[in-house]
């Protein structure tokens, strides 16, 4: 399905697993081209463990031991990734078809309902993904709700290079965060979040994505790069990161009313994937930029909490806007 046509973004998504499969664009150079990774199609969509363009759920990046306990009750949910819970199991939305409830020339919504004890989480859910197309932004809203509580944290694996195929390293990335999350070896973190003043992940300035990968910080090397939560400043709707391709003059910001934003630099791209363009995914070809609660949040008492009951409606909202760069 398209959504949206030029001169402002253009946007295909696939029913299976609610996909951002292209955003085309125009940029600051006067080149339109699309600024997404994507896979030829859904064979090779559903061989890959990239999570590439998919909206993630029930419960987006880990949950320590595949546990966690709900209203003095013991939840087991599925493991895949180093003994832990991993974007919904291995399972997930973003392998699932969703149904096309709406599509217009500006917004597509999709709908998923994930029956009770689906990868072990409790209560009926019912997810909603509405994409929509602004004069310069593509925008996602996703709502949910259950017959029972349970927990939820739903977010876009989206990949982008502003450049077309090849490295990021000299994309220029911000996120206004005073703090981050420290993991372990798989990727739990390892108690509460830290200051980023004096280290790589410090990048409440412009900061070119190559020097931050290549430092010699211990959490970079145990993750191959970065793969961390960062804990935006502020609250409510707000830009969570600016993303910006100097040789393209092209600007990306991301929008989001979540506390935090999980920022992926495609460490575990090894070219066994064949992208929509015929090359191999390799390490570093696109960065995730996924607004979400933290990971392992519903075992951290006082973090934002992911608990949804009945009679309540999870919401989160996101943009990915566009512009030319200075």
């Amino acid at each position: 399905m398209v959504v949206g046509e030029a001169p402002g973004p253009e946007l295909h998504v696939l029913p299976l697993g609610a996909t951002v499969h292209r955003i085309l664009v125009t940029g600051g150079d006067g080149v339109r081209r699309d600024v997404c990774l994507g896979l030829p199609g859904p064979a090779e969509q559903l061989a890959s463990t990239d999570y590439i363009g998919g909206t993630i759920g029930r419960y987006a990046n880990r949950i320590a031991g595949g546990r966690f306990v709900l209203d003095g009750e013991d939840v087991p949910v599925a493991t895949h990734d180093r003994g832990n819970h991993l974007h919904g199991g291995p399972d997930g939305f973003d392998r699932r078809t969703w149904d096309v409830v709406a599509h217009d020339a500006g917004r597509v919504r999709l709908r998923l309902v994930s029956p009770d004890g689906d990868q072990g989480f409790p209560g009926e859910l019912t997810a909603e993904a509405q994409f929509s197309v602004t004069a310069d932004a593509v925008e996602l809203e996703l709502s949910a709700v259950t017959t029972r509580p349970t927990v939820v944290n739903l977010t876009s694996h989206a990949y982008f290079n502003l450049a077309g195929p090849g490295v990021i390293d000299d994309h220029l990335l911000e996120v206004p965060a005073a703090r981050y999350t420290p993991v372990d070896e798989t990727g739990i973190p390892l108690g509460d979040h830290a200051p980023v003043a004096g280290t790589p992940f410090d990048l409440r300035e412009p900061t070119r994505i190559g020097d931050v990968v290549r430092a010699a910080h211990p959490q970079l090397v145990r993750a191959r790069g970065v793969d961390h939560n960062f804990v935006v400043d502020g609250a409510g709707w707000r830009r969570m990161a600016a993303l910006v391709a100097p040789r393209t003059a092209t600007r990306m910001e991301v929008w989001s009313d979540q506390p935090g934003l999980q920022v992926y630099t495609g460490n575990f791209l090894d070219g066994a994937t064949t992208s929509r363009g015929g090359g191999l995914l390799r390490q570093g070809d696109g960065i995730a930029l996924e607004p979400q609660l933290a990971p392992d949040s519903p075992n951290r008492a006082g973090w934002p909490s992911a608990v949804l009951r009945p009679g309540e409606t999870y919401r989160a909202r996101m943009a990915w806007q566009f512009h030319a760069s200075g």
